[in-house]
């Protein structure tokens, strides 16, 4: 937690392809963190490793030269060595700073040989590491967001309602609009509703539900004004909002549409769930 440059993640085989997920975990973690092949670090490699950081080894014998190799550098630059191996006893336990032992019966290959439950084990392992560190240093929510600014999870994490908005699309009628005139508002706007303002202030919403329902109850619709027939508690949301909450919210209260407000309170635009959905956002 306390270390101020890099955790190094290196090995060799299946060790090395574990490394390289934990070193990706740390990093979208909030850890610096790079992966070294153990076998390239012994031919010119070396360098990238400085007196600030520490080095994690992942093996599962904990036995070969190049561990060895490595152990002499790290000593004499004073790097701090984590060995986590299968083996206790091994090479790599007697030279690390720390050791983890990672005991498994056997591998889950029929002949005990393929690098598989011991894998598994030190991917996990792994990850427990990176999770520790992440709590211990408060990462937050949104400083994962910042780590993960594209595809479906950034988008969950950073996409905000103001970017789902057509300013040009906004769907609006006064309380005495005709019936005939919130009809034509809802299908020209294309959002399957329309807010409903006076004085610019938000006042109620009417959704398509609204119009079917007044239709199959009423025989005379040409004297209905807006004001007799709309919802005048709408759900209403600032755009600042993420677009992932506001779906929460959205399929909470049963509901497609959300009014959008900026911060003096103004209708600003709606967004319908699928304008979210389409952005392959999905809080399920």
């Amino acid at each position: 937690m306390n270390c101020k440059g890099k955790i190094i993640l290196t090995g060799i085989g299946k060790s090395a392809i574990i490394g390289m997920k934990i070193s990706a975990t740390l990093n979208s973690t909030g850890s610096k963190s790079i992966f070294l092949h153990l076998g390239d670090a012994l031919h010119g490699d070396m360098g990238v490793i400085s007196k600030e950081d520490i080095v994690i080894c992942l093996s599962k014998s904990g036995e070969s030269s190049e561990i060895i190799s490595l152990s002499n550098y790290l000593n004499k630059a004073q790097i701090k060595l984590i060995g986590i191996s299968c083996v206790n006893g091994s090479s790599l336990e007697k030279i690390s700073d720390m050791f983890i032992h990672t005991k498994i019966e056997r591998e889950a290959c029929h002949n005990n040989l393929a690098p598989t439950t011991s894998s598994a084990c030190h991917l996990a392992v792994g990850d427990a590491i990176a999770m520790a560190i992440q709590k211990l240093k408060g990462f937050s929510h949104n400083q994962f967001g910042e780590y993960h600014p594209s595809g479906s999870l950034g988008k969950k994490l950073n996409l905000s309602l103001d970017t789902l908005i057509d300013s040009k699309r906004i769907p609006r009628v006064n309380p005495s609009s005709s019936f005939v005139e919130v009809i034509d508002e809802i299908s020209s706007k294309m959002y399957g509703a329309t807010a409903v303002t006076k004085d610019n202030e938000i006042v109620g919403i009417i959704t398509d539900g609204d119009i079917r329902r007044v239709i199959e109850k009423r025989k005379n619709i040409e004297d209905i004004i807006a004001s007799e027939f709309m919802s005048s508690n709408p759900k209403i949301l600032k755009s600042d909002i993420l677009a992932n909450e506001a779906l929460k919210i959205m399929r909470k209260n049963n509901i497609s549409q959300v009014l959008i407000t900026d911060k003096n309170n103004s209708l600003i635009g709606v967004v319908h769930i699928l304008d979210i959905i389409k952005q392959g956002i999905n809080d399920e």
